[in-house]
């Protein structure tokens, strides 16, 4: 398969549906894409009812081209992350794996345009985030939340607003930005950096004021993202974690019992924000996200450092914060609930404790003057319907001998 070829395949694909995300090859599977989160087949001209072990593994080098490192990692390590870039049309971020001695490829469509937060159009204190000057944010979430896309609507306001370096650390680079007050640098794995840690390292010597670390993965890594917000660096990252509540336990669980009390009390001074994400079904079609958003004060200090405790969790913490912004993915699910995007059956399958979005959309329905109850009809039965009690069947005796 030649490099046009691939080409009008993925131009194919994409045009199949709307809202196209991901791009699927896979052995003995026909062309699939996932439209609004659902994995449907592709039909082209020659027509590919399965996709041959031959066939994936040519796609594959040809999006690899002929970068060494991802070669080496692919045969080594079983799997490799790339980009590619489909003429003007569209940009992916790729997942190249082995699988039962077979590859598969995964193309994650990227947009082109940069985000803004007005056109994300998310909560005000989001907008809080741009304008730290020190210290450590997270944007945790599930693979394909959209981590990346609020990551780059972030620093999108954070070039238009302030003349700074930033440096980026990617695997792949997947929003490239285009120099405005601020200065970019974008480095991606594989081909600028070998490791997270030492991308990171390397940007300390590098005089800037931002750094976005693709995702902290290891130990090293985190130790030298705290050192740099400590040392006065506005360090952004992601975590694949589903809560703020689990992101502070996943960060504190990669360190041994003896290290733990002095990473809580860095942790305690260098974090500022706390923004986990889930996309979910949207009413009409598409998808909207619920955000968690949890930022620093005494008591998430206080509570980082001597862990939670019954009546004190960041749960709570940030539910009380909510007059100042913060919000639970609760309070999200209610909000979005009540502006008509999710339906009930949404709110409750992504929430956090079912009890009380359960009762604050009986409160949306009584405001609306709809039934809260869930038995849709009762009817009395007629007393004839009622069958008579039949009698108790005698006891059997038994002789004893």
């Amino acid at each position: 398969m030649r490099r046009p070829e691939l080409d009008y395949l993925l131009s194919t694909m994409l045009d199949s549906q709307p809202e196209v995300s991901d791009l699927l090859f896979t052995v003995d599977k026909p062309l699939q894409v996932e439209s609004f989160g659902e994995l449907k087949s592709v039909a082209c001209d020659p027509a590919i009812d399965r996709l041959t072990p031959f066939q994936t593994e040519m796609i594959a080098l040809n999006l690899m081209g002929d970068n060494q490192w991802h070669i080496k990692d692919l045969l080594q390590r079983g799997s490799c992350d790339t980009a590619y870039t489909l003429a003007d049309k569209a940009r992916f971020r790729i997942s190249i794996f082995s699988q039962r001695g077979n590859y598969s490829v995964v193309l994650r469509k990227l947009n082109t345009v940069i985000p803004t937060l007005e056109w994300l159009n998310f909560p005000d204190v989001i907008r809080q985030i741009p304008r730290e000057k020190t210290g450590l944010v997270l944007v945790t979430g599930a693979t394909g939340s959209g981590k990346s896309t609020t990551l780059a609507a972030i620093l999108n306001e954070i070039s238009h607003t302030r003349p700074v370096h930033i440096i980026t650390l990617e695997d792949p680079i997947e929003f490239v930005h285009p120099h405005a007050l601020a200065t970019f640098n974008q480095r991606e794995l594989g081909s600028d950096f070998n490791t997270f840690s030492h991308g990171l390292r390397a940007a300390l010597r590098q005089a800037p004021k931002v750094i976005l670390v693709g995702e902290m993965r290891d130990r090293e890594t985190i130790k030298i993202a705290l050192s740099a917000a400590e040392t006065g660096h506005l360090v952004l990252s992601t975590l694949h974690t589903v809560d703020a509540g689990q992101t502070i336990n996943r960060i504190l669980g990669m360190f041994e019992t003896d290290e733990q009390e002095q990473l809580r009390a860095r942790l305690a001074d260098t974090l500022r924000w706390v923004v986990s994400q889930r996309l979910v079904p949207k009413v009409g079609g598409g998808r909207c996200a619920l955000l968690e958003i949890m930022g620093s004060n005494l008591r998430t200090q206080e509570t980082i450092r001597l862990g939670e405790t019954e009546g004190k969790t960041f749960y709570e913490i940030t539910e009380a914060s909510q007059p100042f912004g913060w919000r639970t993915f609760d309070f999200s699910a209610l909000e979005a609930y009540q502006q008509g995007k999710i339906t009930e059956e949404t709110a409750l399958l992504y929430c956090t404790k079912r009890g009380p979005v359960t009762r604050g959309i009986d409160n949306i329905k009584k405001s609306r003057g709809e039934s809260t109850h869930r038995v849709n009809s009762l009817r009395m039965r007629a007393v004839q319907d009622i069958a008579k009690p039949s009698r108790p069947a005698p006891p059997v005796m038994l002789k004893l001998k």
